[in-house]
């Protein structure tokens, strides 16, 4: 069952410079109980048109179209476009999201638990007495320890690792059928992180909760996700299931994200290589692929084939691509 389907999503943002095209057109299908992790450098848009989902881009400077279908208990909703009251309604309910830096997230004024209990009392007709137990009942769940204590506690009482367990007990108050987790465990050590990783999977298989993995880390991508979603330039260059990317990259830009990290199957003796150049600019991107300017496979093909951009074909099943590389040998 597709619980979440996104189509020809694309985003943009007014500058002084100019239009910053940081998603254009991406599509893709979530089902219920997967992991899709979305990896990318810095600047590839897999942020952003998470954000553009939650409603959470500011409006007066940003122009969003595409659709993105959500099921709710009410039925199929496209949260683009939609009035901000009702997305508000949706959003933290049937949908929630993690933020990368739990310290910026959380307000530092504010009790864990005055925020946990407002999160739920949005949502839920209820008395306060009914929300506190309902945060003390999360808190418990994501490993916190004396958590009726800890419900009077401050953002800056808590370690880093901590805090990143408050905001998934946070996202959890009203058991979202979709969850977005945007770099969970960036900023914590390497035991924390396999710790949240491994909280996020026993949470979701409770759920039976979707997850979109929002991360630069193949590694993490590695041992949690069911399948990935490779973007570029804004766009989506390369979409399959976990397995099969690691053994059977396609699109360069992949190839070279994972010739850039350690891999234990590779052995000792291969040098790590880095990908040459730069991300490009998102306001003079051009029609063409945006990859070309760095691929290493560009003199492959005839001259001016990368100045087109390719589109995203099947090569295999479920194993899809945008490369001229592979134009004509689709399935």
């Amino acid at each position: 069952m597709s619980l979440l389907s996104v189509r020809d999503l694309r985003v943009e943002f007014k500058t002084p410079d100019g239009i910053v095209k940081a998603v254009a057109g991406v599509s893709f299908e979530l089902k219920q109980g997967e992991t899709l992790a979305i990896v990318g450098e810095s600047g590839s848009g897999k942020s952003v048109s998470n954000l553009a989902y939650m409603g959470l881009l500011p409006q007066s400077k940003t122009t969003i179209t595409g659709s993105v279908i959500l099921e709710t208990e009410d039925g199929p909703v496209d949260l683009i476009g939609l009035a901000p009251e009702k997305l508000r309604a949706i959003r933290g309910k049937d949908i929630a999201m993690i933020f990368q830096d739990p310290m910026s997230a959380l307000h530092p004024y504010y009790t864990i638990g005055d925020q946990l209990i407002e999160a739920h009392q949005v949502h839920n007709d209820v008395d306060k007495k009914v929300s506190a137990d309902r945060a003390i009942e999360l808190l418990t769940l994501v490993g916190v320890s004396n958590p009726a204590e800890r419900l009077h506690s401050y953002p800056h009482q808590f370690s880093g690792g901590m805090r990143q367990r408050v905001m998934i007990a946070m996202a959890l108050m009203n058991n979202p059928k979709v969850l977005i987790a945007d770099e969970p465990t960036t900023a914590l050590d390497v035991t924390v992180q396999a710790q949240i990783l491994r909280l996020l999977r026993d949470i979701q298989d409770q759920f039976e909760m979707a997850v979109i993995l929002i991360t630069h880390d193949l590694g993490v991508v590695a041992g949690a996700a069911d399948r990935v979603n490779v973007m570029y330039g804004g766009r989506l260059v390369e979409s399959a299931e976990v397995g099969e990317l690691f053994k059977d990259p396609l699109m360069p830009y992949t190839v070279g994200l994972l010739d850039s990290i350690p891999r234990m199957d590779k052995g000792h003796g291969n040098r790590l290589k880095a990908i040459p150049g730069q991300p490009p600019s998102l306001i003079t991107l051009g029609d063409g692929c945006a990859f070309a300017a760095r691929c290493s496979r560009k003199a492959e093909l005839p001259e001016g084939t990368c100045e087109t951009s390719p589109d995203l074909i099947a090569v295999k099943k479920e194993h899809l691509v945008r490369c001229h590389l592979y134009v004509g040998k689709g399935k």
